[in-house]
């Protein structure tokens, strides 16, 4: 997939806003980043420029960081906005069926939410875009998919099944299929630290998905970007020893693959590099920046601290 990316020029046009983000296609860094489809013909009757965005709850940069995100939007202008952690609830009431694609609103506080999150939608440069919501039932995970009204995709689902009739629980996949491609928006499932139920084996059974998502739908080109939760390569952080004999209160899983920082570990770093090369994939950043650049990494606070 190589001969389909090429890098946006560094103008004032695609510098960093005030916001974070993660960047794109097979790489997890925070940094926000975009990349274009190159067009010999210069039709653009499809989408040609991306970006993703981790908001980290999306109801909070709508109240906080919205003019800085809308500035750097407008002068990016965007074709497709990925964005994970929206963190806002699905529609329904308790004990009810929940509708994963619209916002909550059956309470005072959700319908002021929904209110702020609408209001921010409508604005410029926002209002050019339609929006499609995969939500978790509470304020948890979930994404979304802003694509510009000029641009009319064949299908969108919310699943890794073939038929995606069903949303990925906890809103975690938007796919949207083009002409000439298909655009896979995820949020995935952090490995954890133990080996239980709800860390290591929800990974396994995500990476198994994946894997078998990619070979199933290998017809067309795949842009598949979100926070996908891995540093595949030594060059993605900054200190690889660190983090691969990281440890969490002293536990040590019983596979020493599974051991060191959630999405460091050899288990999973193996998992996502068979994704890659059965899907014919190809990591977007790391084709653009052969080289290590930390300034376009991303850092947390926690046990341990690094980027």
């Amino acid at each position: 997939m190589k001969r389909f990316f090429k890098p946006v020029e560094k103008d004032g046009s695609s510098k960093k806003a005030n916001v974070s983000a993660s960047s794109p296609f097979s790489s997890v860094n925070d940094g926000e980043e975009t990349a274009e489809i190159s067009s010999e013909n210069g039709d653009n009757k499809e989408p040609l420029k991306f970006l993703t965005w981790n908001a980290n709850s999306f109801l909070l940069r709508a109240k906080n960081d919205w003019p800085e995100f809308s500035k750097f939007v407008e002068n990016l202008d965007p074709d497709i906005i990925a964005i994970q952690e929206v963190r806002m609830p699905a529609a329904g009431s308790k004990g009810t069926p929940k509708n994963p694609r619209e916002l909550k609103d059956d309470t005072s506080s959700s319908r002021e939410e929904k209110q702020v999150m609408m209001r921010a939608l409508s604005s410029p440069p926002f209002r050019n875009y339609a929006v499609w919501w995969s939500l978790s039932d509470f304020k948890y995970a979930g994404t979304a998919l802003l694509i510009k009204k000029c641009f009319k995709p064949q299908k969108v689902s919310f699943s890794l099944d073939r038929t995606g009739s069903k949303h990925e629980p906890e809103g975690r996949v938007i796919l949207a299929e083009f002409e000439s491609f298909r655009f896979l928006n995820t949020y995935v499932p952090n490995n954890g630290w133990k080996d239980e139920e709800t860390s290591f084996q929800r990974r396994r059974k995500w990476d198994k998905r994946m894997l078998e998502f990619v070979l199933q739908n290998s017809d067309k080109p795949l842009i598949w970007c979100g926070d996908l939760n891995v540093s595949h390569e030594d060059i993605d952080v900054s200190h690889p020893e660190f983090f691969s004999t990281a440890k969490l209160n002293g536990y040590v899983p019983p596979n020493k693959e599974d051991s060191g920082q959630p999405g460091f570990t050899l288990s999973e770093r193996k998992r996502f590099g068979a994704i890659l090369k059965e899907g014919k994939l190809v990591d977007a950043y790391r084709y653009l920046h052969k080289e290590k650049d930390m300034e376009r990494g991303f850092s947390w606070s926690g046990n341990p601290v690094g980027k």
